[in-house]
């Protein structure tokens, strides 16, 4: 259970489509003055290098974040092209490449900032972030990511999908969770669904972001109905596919964000984002992507 190292994939298309909706979650969720908790049930290391290491193996960020970086404002390094676009860069993309930017000033994309990183650029003073991780290198290397930050951030060596019970309903009454496992092991769905549904039970206000894989599986595509069937009160569901499925069925050609409770600004920036990045990310004429709401 512990060969999964997210390293080898930062970056990738998934992240993107991930990590700019979290920015914009965490963004809506500074709104308001109140404090709130994010909790991420599976954090890994935190931030990622991409020249070296684990990322500089497969390279896969240069068919995700490389091909938007150029589009970002403090970019220097051109020397991966973006796709010709005569439409604006989504404002959602714009925030999500200035987060990164900020891990990269001299404008050179060398580092990618994972889901743990992001929320603890956008924490405000009175917000905390509470993180779980269970792989024995990746929760040392969270912690020493984090070695200076202050009383905001506990870390943990822990079962996400059994931590999560242990701090829901958070003091704050306001929090983000986002649950994102590996999926390697396809009992993953079942834990996944089980732990929403008890958070829900316990906090049924939160805002719940659930990221699963577009692979060729049965679990992977009776995943959505699935997460819709919990009840909640308010959901949107997001996906992105680059790619035609590989005749083998194997491969990661795409992924989904499904969200409890959303903020309403959201599909908004998703109707205007989804589409230039199914462009941007697009490897062959399989790309295409979708956005489902319900938010009465």
């Amino acid at each position: 259970m512990f060969s999964y190292r997210h390293g080898f994939h930062a970056g990738n298309h998934a992240d993107v489509l991930k990590h700019a909706m979290l920015v914009a979650l965490l963004r809506y969720m500074a709104r308001k003055d109140k404090a709130y908790w994010y909790v991420d049930t599976h954090a890994g290391a935190g931030a990622y290098a991409l020249t070296e290491g684990f990322a500089a193996k497969r390279e896969e960020f240069n068919n995700g974040v490389g091909r938007l970086w150029p589009q970002s404002a403090h970019a220097q390094h051109k020397a991966i092209v973006a796709p010709a676009s005569a439409v604006a860069t989504p404002a959602l993309i714009v925030d999500y490449l200035d987060q990164i930017a900020a891990m990269n000033p001299d404008g050179q994309l060398q580092f990618y900032p994972g889901s743990p990183y992001l929320a603890w650029q956008l924490l405000r003073d009175q917000d905390r972030m509470r993180l779980f991780e269970l792989h024995p290198s990746e929760i040392d290397i969270l912690a020493d990511n984090f070695a200076r930050t202050d009383k905001r951030t506990l870390i943990t060596k822990a079962n996400g999908f059994d931590a999560l019970r242990g701090v829901m309903p958070p003091a704050s009454r306001r929090a983000l969770t986002l649950i994102d496992p590996s999926y390697e092991d396809k009992q993953d769905y079942a834990r996944t669904l089980a732990s929403v549904a008890d958070a829900m039970k316990r906090f049924a206000t939160g805002v719940y972001a659930v990221w699963y894989p577009i692979v060729s599986r049965a679990e992977s595509a009776a995943f959505p109905a699935q997460l819709r069937n919990l009840g909640a009160t308010s959901w949107l569901h997001a996906t992105l596919q680059i790619a035609t499925p590989s005749a083998d069925g194997f491969g990661l050609h795409g992924s989904g964000m499904f969200v409890i409770n959303p903020p309403f600004v959201l599909e908004g920036l998703l109707q205007e984002a989804l589409p230039w990045l199914c462009d941007a990310l697009a490897e062959d004429d399989g790309a295409t992507w979708s956005l489902e709401a319900y938010i009465p």
